[in-house]
């Protein structure tokens, strides 16, 4: 199994109709803070992060990585799309993860189905035939739905973090529907 750093890092950036998926940049700072801060963001991922902490933390140009995508919407960052290895400790450890992130403005117009879709499909190009997985808490509904939309299939439920999680599974030959925009 291949790490995500052994591709070219940052690819193009990635066009979607309405989005581009793109490296983190210095612009970014202030809505990475909010994303981090936001008590609707934090709902389901442990609580939002105390504010002054970040301001502190997050570097002048966000962290970039292999596998972190920004995703800008008329040239403002409004969430993030991950891709990442699940931890030796946890449930398909190793696996390759989709994870997103979206500032509660942004909530509700299907961008996170369009973003993870084109991250997705970066991810089949540069791995063909490699399985990602997907978890959230089970009480997560727009999360679930989300899940379900991207053609991720139930694998286990678990109790993590003291809630319900849900770990879906995407196999390699799940299409993307050219429909993103719920």
């Amino acid at each position: 199994m291949a790490e995500l750093g052994s591709v070219a890092w940052p690819p193009a950036p990635i066009r979607t109709e309405r989005l581009v998926l793109r490296e983190p940049e210095a612009r970014d700072r202030a809505a990475v803070i909010e994303l981090f801060a936001s008590p609707e963001v934090g709902t389901y991922i442990g609580g939002p992060q105390p504010r002054d902490v970040l301001e502190r933390e997050v570097p002048e140009v966000p962290r970039q990585r292999p596998g972190r995508f920004v995703v800008d919407l008329d040239g403002a960052m409004i969430g993030m799309v991950t891709l990442d290895r699940r931890d030796a400790e946890r449930p398909a450890a190793g696996q390759a993860e989709v994870g997103y992130m979206f500032l509660p403005e942004a909530w509700g117009y299907g961008y996170a189905a369009e973003a993870c879709t084109a991250a997705l499909d970066w991810f089949a190009g540069a791995f063909p035939n490699e399985p990602v997985v997907l978890c959230t808490q089970t009480a997560n509904e727009s999360s679930m739905r989300l899940a379900a939309k991207l053609g991720f299939t139930e694998v286990e439920l678990f109790e993590e973090y003291g809630a319900e999680q849900w770990l879906g599974v995407r196999s390699p030959a799940t299409p993307t529907g050219a429909d993103t925009a719920a």
